[in-house]
C-alpha cells in the first residue's frame, strides 16, 4: 500500500477539513500517481474533492463509521477490517489524518510534497524525517509554483 500526502514544513496537512494549499503541478502529480488505482480515504476528504464527489479514474474506498452515509461511484466501508479485505496491495491511502494515522503502518511507500511554509493548521502528517520506521529514498525540488510557493517532491520507504 502507498501513501500521498502534501504537508507543510511543520508536517501540517490541513485546516478546517481542507488542504493548507492547492499547487496545480502537485495536483497534476496526484492525479498521474493515483489515475487507476484505489484510493482509500475518509467521509470529511471526499467532502473535499471537486463537488464532494469521488475521484474519476479510479476505485474510491470510503471509510465512515457513519452507517447512513452512502457516495454513489464509492464503496464505503463501516471499519478498517472491512476496507482492508478489499484493498489492492497498491491503493493509495489519500487522507485526511485519522485515515493516514489508521494505515501508515501498512504502508511501503509515501509520497509526501514538502511545501516549504508553515501555515496556520489543525491536523499533521507525522514527520517521517524522524520516524524510525521510515527513510528518505528520493527528492525532486526544489521547485517553484506560480503563486510562489516553494516545494520539493520526496519519497519515502518503510523499513519494516
Amino acid at each position: 500500500m502507498n501513501l500521498i500526502v502534501a504537508a507543510d514544513q511543520n508536517w501540517a496537512i490541513g485546516k478546517g477539513g481542507d488542504q493548507l494549499a492547492y499547487i496545480k503541478e502537485d495536483l497534476k502529480r496526484f492525479q498521474a500517481l493515483t489515475l487507476g488505482k484505489a484510493v482509500i480515504l475518509g467521509r470529511k476528504t471526499l467532502a473535499t474533492f471537486p463537488g464532494g464527489k469521488p475521484l474519476k479514474g479510479r476505485v474510491n474506498l470510503i471509510l465512515s463509521q457513519n452507517p447512513e452515509f452512502q457516495a454513489e461511484g464509492a464503496q464505503v466501508f463501516p471499519n478498517l477490517e472491512a476496507l482492508l479485505a478489499q484493498a489492492p496491495e497498491d491503493a493509495f491511502v489519500v487522507g485526511g489524518a485519522s485515515v493516514y494515522q489508521q494505515l501508515l503502518d501498512r504502508c511501503q511507500t509515501a509520497y509526501v510534497t514538502q511545501i516549504y511554509s508553515a501555515f496556520p493548521a489543525d491536523s499533521w502528517f507525522p514527520n517521517l524525517d524522524r520516524h524510525p520506521g521510515w527513510e528518505l529514498v528520493e527528492e525532486q525540488g526544489p521547485f517553484t509554483d506560480t503563486g510562489g510557493l516553494r516545494f520539493s517532491y520526496r519519497t519515502y520507504r518503510a523499513k519494516y
